[in-house]
Formats: C-alpha cells, sequence, structure tokens
C-alpha cells in the first residue's frame, strides 16, 4: 500500500472549476435541448491573431530542417523572448528588469502554484479574500496553511485580508505580519484595480517586515485608467521584495497554447545572503524542461507592431462584452463591480441568495453558467463572478436572459 503526503487529504472537496464542470455537465445530460451559455470559467474564445499564427507556422517549418531543428528548450527560456519581454514589459514602462530575471514557464497557473514551495514550511502567509483558490490550495499542499474550519472557511495559519464592497474590494495591510503575500491586480475574481500610490504602501511594508509579494499581474493588459499600474516595478524599492508573474493566456489568447513568465529580481535576498533569483532558477531547471520552442517564437510575436495591435483589438472586443455585462446587469438593478481594468464582473447575489444558490439559479431558469463567490473564500459569499470571455453573441443572449429573470 503506498502512503500520501497527508498534507494533499486536507483539501477540502474538489477544485472550484472541477465542481462547476461537473454540475453543468449533470444539467446539461439532463436537459440535453438547453443551450447553455459559459460565462464562468476565463477562458478566451477569440482565435490567435494573425502574428502569432503566422510564427507558430514559420517555427514549425523550421522544425522541418536538421539546419534549425530545435529540441529542448533552454530551461529558463530563449534570449529571444526573455530580451523581448524585458524591453517591451519592463524598460520601456522605465522598470529596471534585466532579461537575466525572466524565467519563462508554460503559464502563470502553474508558477503561482510553485514558487511557494521554496519557502519554509512555517512561512505566514496572507492572501486577498475572496482569492484565486491556486493561492490558498498549494500552500496546503505544502503544509503550511493549519486547520481547516467547514464553518468559516479559513485555514488556521493563512491570515486573510477581506476585500467586499464595503473597503472597495482593497485590502488592509496585514497587521499580523506575513511572510509572503498574495497580490492580484487588476484582480480575479472582483475586478477591482490598485492605484500606484496604494501599491507603493504595499512595497513599503514588505521592505520594512522583510515580507515578499507575490505579484499576479496576469490581467494587466486589460487596464485603461492612467493611475493603475501595469507592473509592481513602476514602485520604488519593489526589486527587493516582489516576484511578478505573468501570463500569455488572457493578452493573447495562449489559453490553449500555454505560455508565461515570472519576473524574479537578484535583489530579494534571504539573512545570510541566498538570492530568491538563484533558488528559482534552481527549482525552474530542475522540475521543468522549457516552454516549447516553436510557443515562445509565438509569444515573441506578441510583441510585433502587428501583433500589439491585434491583441489590442482582442482586448477591447472582450472590455466591449464587459461593458455590455455591467450595463446591462446594472440597468437590471444588480449591483455590479468591476469590468473596467479587468474582464471580470463581480456581481451582489439578489434576495440574500447564497452564491451556489444563485449558481444552481441561473443554471435552471437562464442557463447560464458562472462562478460563485464562495468558492474563492469566505468573503466571496454573496457575491457571484462573471467573464467577459464569451462571444459577443453569447454574451448579449446571456444578459438578455438574466434581465428577463
Amino acid at each position: 500500500m503506498f502512503r500520501v503526503n497527508e498534507d494533499y487529504l486536507k483539501l477540502p472537496g474538489s477544485y472550484l472549476f472541477s465542481t462547476i464542470a461537473k454540475k453543468v455537465s449533470a444539467f446539461s445530460a439532463e436537459n440535453p435541448d438547453k443551450k447553455i451559455i459559459r460565462l464562468g470559467i476565463g477562458d478566451v474564445t477569440q482565435p490567435l491573431c494573425s502574428a502569432v499564427i503566422k510564427a507558430l507556422h514559420s517555427a514549425v517549418d523550421e522544425m522541418a530542417d536538421a539546419a534549425t531543428f530545435r529540441g529542448y528548450s533552454p530551461d529558463l527560456g530563449y534570449d529571444f523572448l526573455r530580451e523581448t519581454i524585458a524591453k517591451n514589459d519592463y524598460k520601456d514602462r522605465g522598470c529596471d528588469i534585466a532579461a537575466d530575471e525572466i524565467f519563462v514557464s508554460d503559464g502563470a497557473k502553474s508558477d503561482s502554484g510553485n514558487i511557494q514551495e521554496i519557502f519554509s514550511k512555517d512561512t505566514r502567509v496572507a492572501v486577498c479574500d475572496p482569492v484565486y483558490p491556486v493561492y490558498v490550495d498549494t500552500n496546503v499542499m505544502a503544509g503550511r496553511t493549519g486547520t481547516y474550519d467547514s464553518t468559516t472557511g479559513l485555514w488556521s495559519n493563512v491570515i486573510y485580508m477581506p476585500c467586499t464592497a464595503e473597503n472597495d474590494f482593497s485590502p488592509e495591510l496585514p497587521k499580523e505580519v506575513p511572510d509572503l503575500i498574495y497580490l492580484c491586480y487588476p484582480n480575479n475574481p472582483t475586478g477591482a484595480s490598485i492605484t500606484k500610490d496604494a501599491l507603493q504602501k504595499w512595497v513599503d511594508y514588505a521592505n520594512k517586515n522583510g515580507s515578499v509579494i507575490v505579484y499576479d499581474a496576469a490581467y494587466e493588459a486589460y487596464i485603461s485608467e492612467p493611475d493603475v499600474p501595469h507592473s509592481i516595478y513602476e514602485c520604488e524599492g519593489a526589486r527587493t521584495c516582489a516576484v511578478e508573474i505573468r501570463s500569455f493566456s488572457k493578452n493573447a489568447g495562449f489559453t490553449g497554447t500555454r505560455l508565461g513568465f515570472t519576473v524574479v529580481p537578484k535583489d530579494i535576498k534571504t539573512e545570510d545572503g541566498t538570492t530568491l533569483h538563484q533558488l528559482w532558477a534552481r527549482r525552474h531547471g530542475t522540475k521543468f524542461n522549457g516552454a516549447p520552442y516553436i510557443v515562445q517564437r509565438a509569444g515573441e510575436a506578441v510583441y510585433s507592431a502587428e501583433g500589439k495591435a491585434e491583441t489590442k483589438q482582442q482586448i477591447a472586443y472582450y472590455m466591449n462584452n464587459a461593458k455590455y455585462i455591467f450595463e446591462g446587469l446594472k440597468s437590471a438593478g444588480y449591483s455590479v463591480y468591476g469590468g473596467v481594468n479587468a474582464p471580470y464582473i463581480w456581481l451582489k447575489t439578489p434576495d440574500n441568495m447564497t452564491s451556489w444558490d444563485f449558481f444552481d439559479f441561473l443554471l435552471e431558469k437562464a442557463n447560464v453558467v458562472g462562478t460563485p463567490g464562495s468558492g474563492f473564500g469566505p468573503s466571496g459569499e454573496g457575491y457571484f463572478r462573471l467573464t467577459a470571455f464569451g462571444s459577443y453573441e453569447n454574451t448579449v443572449e446571456a444578459i438578455d436572459r438574466i434581465k428577463k429573470l
């Protein structure tokens, strides 16, 4: 008989989106004639832009020639992509980030779930609540979250920072100092954003207390307001306390192609002078064989003039969906948030429904799928998330169905 890491057995239930998929599958089987519109999972629906497709085809053609064939990718990423990222995402924004501080991966989800394993088992973790489930679940797997209270939905060793309408979905600096702080802006699931001045307070707090911030910037391409930073490295002092995670999934439609990267500056150090950079490089090189060459060439194409123009159009398409959802629900009397710098709409459930009751209500009465807020944490109860990643036609139909309820 094999023995199991008992930390895995602490995880309550199944992963949020697996639970949703099972519910939708069961409803669909019982109602095969119903057209179900899915606005739950944050998966894109627009095809890859032509600049990316051209780059993929060109890279595939290279694989057919012995002179240009590529095998294993460099585990930290090809220089052509790392240098392109450093210039476009950082240097052009005035951020001091070098190409060799960028680690290319197969996506932001993997990196956000993997980097926590470098930290000691007694690391104190702070998360916004509601929270992207991966942050908490991977720390549960690492054995540093304590015990789970099924009544409150809280882990005893996790510092929860409530984000609700009462505080504009902006967490307060925790009085109990954490070692590791997870921040996601623009936020998933609430759609909230953060100003540069507000983010600077977090950087100052982390540096003062010796904390490390894991900053998830997967949705930075959706930022439209000038006072909202695209990178935490726009803040003074961020190089000594912050790791930033980025994704090609939402800004360029790579959900099925898989590409992302994590920035780990060389200035983040332990007391004995060991850098987080060298530890992440060791971990990355040991457990990852590198993102495929053809996908990295496709990622490079995102930064071409053609790629930038085309991806900008895609983002505008989704944000037009977000505007329709926001305005449609607001006109129907719902309290709605987000949808300005992020492709997510966060709404209050009506008539004091629980978030799962509202999920069942929408699925049964409107045949529309969303995401229950309680699946993101205790402060998500009473809220519900809809994504703007559907087609415009389906988005319009879904909101019109909800308005008729």
